[in-house]
């Protein structure tokens, strides 16, 4: 029998008054700011209230790498927070905030799916609190008033060829990317090409997530990068003078979302970067909210381990000071299958028959993809955990064919049922998370702040892609170089390329090696607080296919939505 849609699912939940989730964290009402009734902002205040509670087992959830359909991680996170209750634990997760464009697009909602989602459905993919649109103005008033700036040649002089700031929307929109501004009379300001990223591509969405305060966001907004002046300067938004304002507009968004799963356990939702330019985590202070409000906080990476998972090591963990307990890496039988090079995978399309086929070798032939996601778990001193997201049309030989794989690279495993079963369906992953929460724990970030920003980049080349070198284009090399000049050497760097391949080449499949990682262009993200290289044609806005997800939602007779998934 098939199960109901996502949506269906969701309409029927019943929901528990969000004062109570909230109580079991440990947060009183005073901190609480409703938005009607699925959703309430939680004031700060609320960081130095639990500070005394004890820490929570921190947890991450990554993935190995994924096809076009992805594989289930906001699905697993929410079925093992659901399924620590199974076992008489509390728990909360974190994750983030979806952006309509993949709403919209071909992806569809990103609240979890069956019986493991966050709730209401509608409101959580559909503007939630108003964050990403509040992400959206603060930075597009930077562009304002980065172009009036230009328009009358204000102190300190702006040179107009050095402008990266961009403009940012929250859809999927292809004609947008490149754009020709102050077209008209004079007074329309300052002629010149620039053009719109997505709004998850934000340089303002990566420093919400990753500021730690009120005052950390507005030093952050403060240090962003507009430009140069024609002796090469940087020309920063606090030269602007536009700061303040950006975080004013900002000042509720910095506050986390609290929800809830089908099953009530608390959820905070919380900024959306990009997983393959920007760090692909929740916020820092959903973090330090959470780590102190129950007995494990569960919180998701985006993307494969070696881009998701590595950022939350290297970047967030830096940023928050906190440190994982253990890891969980989701491997599904249709992604181990596609990584064997024998088949073609489609986003919008069904899985070619001959991959739903039983085939166990299918999926022994794709295992270095998961063998090498579980070392670079494990390069970072933290505890895999292999979990199987089950789909209806696995068998159960090619799950035991995951879990041999898994187990002879010394990664605990466990199949979990959480689409179809909820939290009931996820409780033997669960308590392997638990168990391997406990152990001794290790964790080491792969490079030091000290070391050069080089020898950084070559550590995740090498490392966690099996690169065997980097190879810099002449302007990347010159970039590289001025941000050291200009001190900026401290910072993390944080790689942009394809999500699709642990190269830089979505084409490579499995685990591959022997290959340099091409760097065409380097840029410095000081506001978020990192260094930007980007590997590979990167796209910042998507745009739509043929037969977007936009075409099938819409209202019903009673003004419902539907058409959500």
């Amino acid at each position: 029998m098939s199960m109901p849609s996502n949506l269906a699912i969701a309409r029927d939940a019943v929901l528990r008054p969000l004062t109570d989730v909230a109580a079991d964290m440990g947060i009183g009402p005073h901190l609480l700011e409703p938005y009607g009734r699925g959703a309430a902002k939680i004031d700060l205040a609320a960081i130095d209230e639990l500070a005394d509670r004890p820490k929570a087992k921190y947890v991450v959830v990554s993935a190995i790498t994924p096809t076009p359909l992805g594989e289930g991680k906001t699905t697993t996170t929410v079925g093992i927070g659901q399924a620590m209750a199974h076992l008489g634990h509390r728990a909360t997760v974190a994750i983030r905030q979806p952006s309509m464009g993949p709403t919209f697009g071909i992806k569809g909602g990103a609240a979890g799916g069956g019986y493991s989602q966050v709730v209401p459905m509608e409101q959580i993919n559909l503007h939630l609190t108003g964050d990403m649109h509040a992400v959206t103005a603060a930075h597009n008033q930077l562009s304002a008033m980065v172009d009036s700036h230009l328009h009358f040649g204000a102190e300190p002089v702006l040179d107009p060829r050095s402008v990266t700031w961009r403009r940012v929307i929250d859809v999927n929109d292809r004609a947008l990317r490149n754009i020709v501004i102050g077209l008209g009379s004079r007074a329309d300001g300052v002629v010149r090409e620039t053009g719109f990223d997505i709004t998850a591509a934000s340089e303002v969405m990566a420093l919400l997530a990753l500021a730690d305060s009120l005052p950390d966001m507005r030093a952050r907004l403060g240090r962003i990068v507009v430009g140069s002046t024609p002796d090469g300067e940087p020309v920063t938004a606090e030269d602007l003078r536009a700061a303040g304002a950006m975080t004013v507009i900002l000042k509720q968004a910095i506050k986390p979302n609290l929800m809830q799963t089908l099953e009530g356990t608390p959820v905070l939702v919380h900024a959306g970067p990009f997983g393959n330019i920007a760090t692909g985590n929740s916020s820092v202070v959903a973090d330090r909210i959470g780590i102190h409000s129950g007995e494990f906080l569960l919180t998701e990476a985006g993307f494969g381990a070696d881009m998701g998972a590595e950022r939350f090591f290297n970047i967030k963990c830096r940023a928050s000071g906190l440190t994982p307990d253990a890891a969980v890496i989701v491997a599904t039988v249709r992604a181990l299958k596609a990584h064997s090079g024998r088949f073609t995978v489609v986003a919008g399309k069904p899985l070619p028959p001959e991959m739903v086929a039983e085939n166990p070798d299918d999926v022994h032939a794709g295992a270095a993809n998961l063998v090498k996601q579980i070392e670079n778990i494990r390069v970072h001193g933290v505890s895999p955990v292999v979990a199987i997201n089950a789909f209806p049309g696995d068998h159960a030989s090619e799950h035991d064919a995951i879990r041999q794989i898994a187990e002879a690279a010394g990664a605990r495993v466990a199949v979990s049922t959480h689409v179809a079963d909820g939290g009931k369906g996820g409780v033997e992953l669960a308590a392997m998370v638990a168990e391997a929460a406990h152990e001794p724990s290790s964790f080491q970030m792969l490079y030091p702040d000290e070391a050069s920003l080089r020898d950084k980049v070559s550590a995740i080349a090498t490392q966690v892609y099996g690169a065997s070198g980097v190879e810099y284009a002449p302007a990347a090399a010159r970039q590289l170089d001025r941000f050291t000049e200009l001190g900026l050497g401290h910072l993390p760097v944080c790689i942009a390329k394809t999500h699709l391949s642990i190269s830089s080449d979505p084409s490579l499949l499995g685990a591959p090696t022997g290959w340099t990682l091409p760097v065409r262009e380097v840029r410095a993200s000081v506001g978020a607080g990192f260094i930007y290289l980007i590997c590979g044609e990167m796209r910042t806005m998507p745009g739509l296919g043929r037969n977007p997800a936009a075409m099938q939602v819409d209202i019903d007779a009673d003004g419902e939505v539907v058409g959500l998934y």
